[in-house]
C-alpha cells in the first residue's frame, strides 16, 4: 500500500476525557434529538384529548378566576392599580411555567430510560426539552393575558419591553430546579411523590393570588428567599406598570438565588450524569 493512500485515510484519536471536553459541542450536534423529544412530548401531552391544546388555557384561566374571587372580591386585597384578574394572571404565567417544568423535568429521565440506557447522547438534552415543552404552554397561556388586557382596556407601560429579561430569569429558575429534581429522581424514586407536594405548597407560599406588597416590610427580604417571588414581582412590574413597584433588595436576593440554583443544577446534573444509565 502506498504512503499516499495511508496518509489520505482519516485518523481515529482515542483520548482520555475527550467526551467531557466535547460535551457542549455534542449538545449542538444532537440538536435534532432535542427537537424530536420536545415535539414528541408536545404531541403526547394532548394526544386523544377532546379539546387538545386548549387545556393549556383552561387550567391557568380557572385558577385565575378562583384567586380573583377569593382574594379580589372576598378578601378585598390590593391590586396595585390594575384589574385583579390581570394582577393574578401576570403571576400565573411564570408560576405555571415553573410548576410545569418541575413536574415534567422530574420524570423526564425516567420516562426516557430505554433511550438513556442504550444510546449515548448528552443527557442534558432530556430535561431541557421538558422545560421547552413547558415554555410552549407558557406562550400559549399568554393569549389569556392579552385577552384580559383587551377586555379591561388595559394598556401596559414602557416597562413591558423588559419582560424578556424576566422571562429569561423564569427560564433559569425552572431549568435549575428541574435539573436538581431530574437527577434526584433517578436515584431516589420518592421524589415522584414529593414534587406534587412541592408544587402545591409553593403555590400557597408564592405571591400568585395576591400581591407581595401585603407582606409586612420587615418580612419582605426574608420572603424573597423564595426565588420565585422575585420572578413574579418582576413580571408584575413589567406588565402592570403604574403603582407596581419592585422591591429591589428582595429582587436582587431572588436573582442571586436563581443564578445559584441554575449553576448548581447544571453542576449536580453533570456530576450524576455518568451514573444514569446504570441506576435508571
Amino acid at each position: 500500500m502506498s504512503s499516499t493512500n495511508i496518509s489520505s485515510k482519516s485518523e481515529l484519536v482515542i483520548e482520555a476525557g475527550r467526551t467531557e471536553q466535547q460535551y457542549w459541542k455534542d449538545i449542538w450536534r444532537y440538536r435534532e434529538l432535542f427537537y424530536f423529544l420536545a415535539w414528541r412530548d408536545i404531541l403526547v401531552r394532548y394526544k386523544q384529548t377532546a379539546i387538545g391544546i386548549a387545556w393549556a388555557l383552561i387550567r391557568p384561566f380557572l385558577t385565575m378566576v378562583v384567586f380573583s374571587v377569593v382574594f379580589g372580591k372576598l378578601a378585598q386585597l390590593p391590586s396595585q392599580g390594575a384589574p385583579y384578574p390581570i394582577l393574578v394572571f401576570s403571576a400565573m404565567l411564570p408560576w405555571q411555567f415553573f410548576a410545569n417544568s418541575l413536574s415534567e423535568c422530574s420524570n423526564s429521565l425516567i420516562g426516557n430510560a430505554n433511550l438513556i440506557s442504550k444510546v449515548y447522547f448528552p443527557r442534558l438534552i432530556v430535561p431541557t426539552s421538558a422545560v421547552v415543552v413547558s415554555f410552549v404552554d407558557f406562550m400559549i397561556s399568554g393569549i389569556i393575558l392579552l385577552g384580559l388586557m383587551a377586555w379591561y382596556n388595559y394598556i401596559p407601560t414602557w416597562r413591558i419591553i423588559t419582560l424578556p429579561f424576566f422571562i429569561a430569569i423564569a427560564f433559569a429558575a425552572s431549568m435549575g430546579a428541574g435539573l436538581w429534581l431530574a437527577s434526584l429522581n433517578v436515584k431516589y424514586r420518592d421524589f415522584r411523590y414529593i414534587v406534587p407536594f412541592i408544587v402545591q405548597f409553593g403555590l400557597y407560599i408564592s405571591p400568585v393570588g395576591f400581591s407581595s406588597t401585603i407582606v409586612p416590610e420587615q418580612w419582605r427580604f426574608l420572603y424573597s428567599l423564595n426565588p420565585i417571588v422575585g420572578v413574579i414581582d418582576g413580571f408584575r412590574w413589567a406588565i402592570l406598570g403604574g403603582e407596581s413597584n419592585l422591591y429591589l433588595p428582595g429582587f436582587l436576593l431572588s436573582l442571586g438565588l436563581v443564578f445559584l440554583l441554575f449553576v448548581s443544577g447544571i453542576w449536580y446534573f453533570r456530576k450524576m450524569e455518568r451514573t444514569f444509565a446504570d441506576v435508571i
